[in-house]
């Protein structure tokens, strides 16, 4: 399995590929110094093969080397986070609570 993770800014959305084939999506808005996450989608087709995962921890790595606070607003980035507290500093200390972390 060749999976791989891109930005694709022209539709404001990190894309994930299985094979070539286009499997997610993860949709954001951009402002100064942040990224706002508002939706992210995994074809079921390409479903239980961990791709979300992939998704979630390419984008936020790519919030992290740029520098980016992080608002979590889609519920699945948001769970991600929840799950993986090593990447929970991304989201703004005065902001957490009310994203749940």
């Amino acid at each position: 399995m060749t999976v791989s993770v891109t930005d694709n800014p022209e539709r404001s959305r990190f894309e994930v590929s299985d094979e070539g084939e286009l499997a997610g999506f993860a949709e954001y808005h951009r402002s100064e110094g942040e990224i706002a996450f508002i939706h992210t989608e995994i074809d079921p087709a390409f479903g239980g093969r961990g791709l979300g995962g992939e998704l979630a921890r390419a984008a936020l790595d790519s919030a992290r080397e740029q520098g980016l606070a992080v608002l979590p607003y889609c519920p699945f980035i948001r769970g991600w986070l929840g799950k993986h507290p090593e990447y929970a500093e991304l989201v703004p200390a005065d902001r957490r609570h009310r994203f749940g972390l």
